[in-house]
């Protein structure tokens, strides 16, 4: 996972420095911030982008989301950002993937502001993101048994266990081999589908599914018994905060 990055470092500066306007930060999503890349696995870039006031207050629809795409040598390369205002609205809705990919470790770019946002991250967590992940694993669940491949069983156990743990320990946590030394009970199959998965991004699972079933049934079952038992609070707590900040931070480009 590093050495990928490393190689591709230049490049993802380079197109960060060519956004049209300024970015708050970008960050490495998906497989690769989950602790399972394959040989051939895109690099997600996530991110936010500050629009100028112009373009939220004249006629034009403002352009809120941004996705980029490119290849490097074979390996696809996807930018997607949201403007500030957007971004901040999903972080006040249970939405797991922006609080991981604003939490995300493997930083492209950053700056003040992504540590402000990050800063009120426990501020807009609630017993409610264990619905995300009880539902996006459904959706991985539902595509492993209609494909049968690796990749969607491992998203599935991710899910899952990153609900797990949140709802225990109120922190964003969405790398599978660290969700397994920190959840007992992560299935002890995991380590070996994640190493299997490093050599095809589109492999199939060599697991017998009425067992993988009962694994992620039992899952399913203690995310609802976390959620349960969760001290994290049932509303939002730092919405004001998250509203003075981007009108600030937006305030503070106009005058720039």
């Amino acid at each position: 996972m590093t050495l990928t990055l490393e190689a591709h470092q230049a490049e993802l500066t380079a197109v960060v420095a060519g956004e049209p306007d300024p970015l708050l930060f970008a960050t490495v999503s998906g497989a690769h911030l989950y602790g399972f890349p394959s040989r051939d696995s895109d690099v997600d870039l996530r991110g936010v982008h500050l629009l100028p006031a112009a373009a939220l207050v004249g006629l034009r629809e403002p352009e809120e989301t941004r996705d980029r795409t490119w290849d490097r040598d074979g390996v696809e390369m996807d930018l997607v950002t949201h403007d500030l205002r957007k971004f901040a609205r999903l972080m006040l809705r249970r939405n797991g993937y922006v609080l991981e990919q604003l939490t995300s470790p493997l930083v492209v770019h950053t700056s003040p502001a992504h540590a402000e946002l990050t800063a009120l991250v426990p501020g807009v967590l609630t017993t409610h993101h264990a619905h995300h992940y009880r539902g996006f694993a459904a959706t991985q669940w539902r595509l492993f048994e209609k494909s049968g491949e690796l990749k969607p069983l491992l998203y599935t156990y991710r899910a899952l266990l990153t609900g797990i743990h949140l709802m225990r320990s109120g922190e964003v946590q969405a790398h599978l081999p660290t969700l397994v030394e920190e959840v007992p009970e992560a299935p002890a199959r995991i380590p070996g589908l994640v190493a299997a998965k490093t050599a095809a991004e589109h492999g199939a699972a060599a697991v017998v599914p009425e067992d993988v079933r009962a694994e992620v049934e039992v899952l399913h079952g203690v995310l609802d018994a976390a959620q349960e038992a969760s001290g994290l609070p049932d509303a939002v707590r730092a919405g004001d905060a998250l509203h003075d900040l981007v009108v600030r931070l937006r305030l503070e480009h106009l005058e720039g």
